[in-house]
């Protein structure tokens, strides 16, 4: 049975009340009530599809959303919401499309602009995209979202110079912005510029993520009155990533610090040094310090690292070659790809695994293949490693 105009004004009312105290779980079922009594309400529509987004249902939300810009082809906002919907979506090309009607209506628009941007970007259309970046910033030369993605495009184009620009500037209006401060890290630590990026890149301990961090006070260098704990910061510590950078980090320290490394059991029995497991008491530390701000306080540089401590485990090369890598591996030859067993390879190659740091850890000569992004640890340069004796990193 059809509302009378007055109940539908009464529904969207209170619709419209429940969505400005940001109750959008009982607005929403009203938004659809006065959608169904006026399916072609592009207002009604739109308020819908506005709704939906605030609850993330974006596949709900695109039919109202794509409704409203029909019926309100001279809206903006109708086309712009549409467009960010179908961009959550994965639907880059349609969102392209909406962008593009909202910049017709409204030109010189900031923030299509930049949606405009990130939608070519996203299509690959990158040299596109940095002319939809520069109008944006040339409307406002303040509008951070634009600087940063503008900083990453740049970025993965090489031209580090440029990204670097706009970090700089970001940074001069939000200074103590951690986001920007650890993209700004990871910028220069992946050019080499361990001098400038290691105090950005500590940025990252100020972020939520999933990151285990233990209920001890953070290390600065100070003398201690009891143990330190050194740790992998992934939360799962049998991870590959994990495993890696206790591999790689777990040096350097002065003998009178009293270090102790958190581990898997796994490498508690390669490790020659005092180690605990996860999840056991700390009642003997005094303050403890991610493997990976060791490089900062310590103030390492890629050319002048500290040679890494022995290991429990010996080498007995028995003539094998350890194989940790997609590639296909040489003919004629006896392979291993069990990391349990390098000890005994006499070569070894592979990506940037748990198995190549344990291989060159114990002199056996080895090859590392670095990704196309690899970890600013290990990059950029090829050649003779200074983080192992025997590691060549192609």
């Amino acid at each position: 049975m059809a509302l009378f105009d007055s109940q539908v004004q009464s529904i969207a009312r209170d619709a419209l009340q429940r969505a400005a105290t940001g109750d959008f779980a009982s607005a929403e079922p009203l938004f659809a009530q006065v959608a169904a009594e006026r399916p072609n309400s592009g207002q009604a529509l739109h308020l819908l599809g506005q709704v939906r987004l605030k609850l993330g249902r974006f596949a709900d939300a695109r039919e109202p959303l794509e409704r409203a810009a029909q019926f309100l082809p001279k809206d903006p906002a109708a086309q712009v919401n549409l467009a960010g919907c179908l961009s959550v979506l994965g639907d880059h090309a349609s969102a392209l499309a909406a962008l593009d009607r909202a910049t017709a209506l409204k030109p010189g628009d900031a923030a299509i602009a930049h949606n405009r941007a990130r939608a070519l970007d996203a299509l690959g259309r990158t040299d596109e995209a940095v002319q939809a970046y520069d109008e944006a910033l040339s409307i406002d030369h303040r509008l951070l979202p634009s600087l940063t993605a503008r900083a990453a495009l740049l970025a993965r184009r090489g031209d580090w110079l440029g990204a670097l620009g706009d970090l700089d500037r970001a940074l001069t209006m939000r200074p103590d912005d951690p986001r920007l401060r650890l993209q700004r890290g990871e910028l220069l630590l992946g050019q080499g510029d361990w001098m400038r990026g290691l105090g950005d890149y500590e940025a990252r301990l100020e972020l939520p993520g999933d990151r285990y961090t233990p209920d001890l006070p953070r290390w600065h260098g100070e003398l201690l009155g009891g143990q330190l704990l050194l740790y992998p910061e992934q939360a799962d510590i049998e991870s590959d990533a994990a495993l890696r950078d206790t591999l790689l980090l777990a040096r350097g320290l002065d003998p009178s610090v009293e270090a102790v490394v958190q581990c898997s059991e796994k490498l508690a029995h390669w490790l020659d040094g005092s180690t605990i497991r996860r999840g056991a008491p700390l009642t003997d530390f005094a303050a403890a310090l991610p493997l990976r701000s060791l490089p900062h306080l310590l103030g390492w540089t890629p050319d002048a690292l500290p040679p890494p401590p022995p290991l429990r485990l010996k080498a007995k090369p028995d003539g094998r070659v350890g194989w940790f890598t997609s590639a296909t591996p040489p003919p004629d030859v006896t392979i291993e790809r069990d990391p349990a067993q390098i000890a005994r390879c006499s070569r070894v190659e592979g990506d940037d695994v748990p198995a190549i740091h344990l291989a060159a850890r114990l002199g056996i000569p080895t090859r590392l293949i670095l990704s196309a992004s690899p970890d600013w640890l290990l990059g950029p340069r090829v050649g003779p490693s200074p983080w192992y004796a025997s590691l060549v990193v192609l």
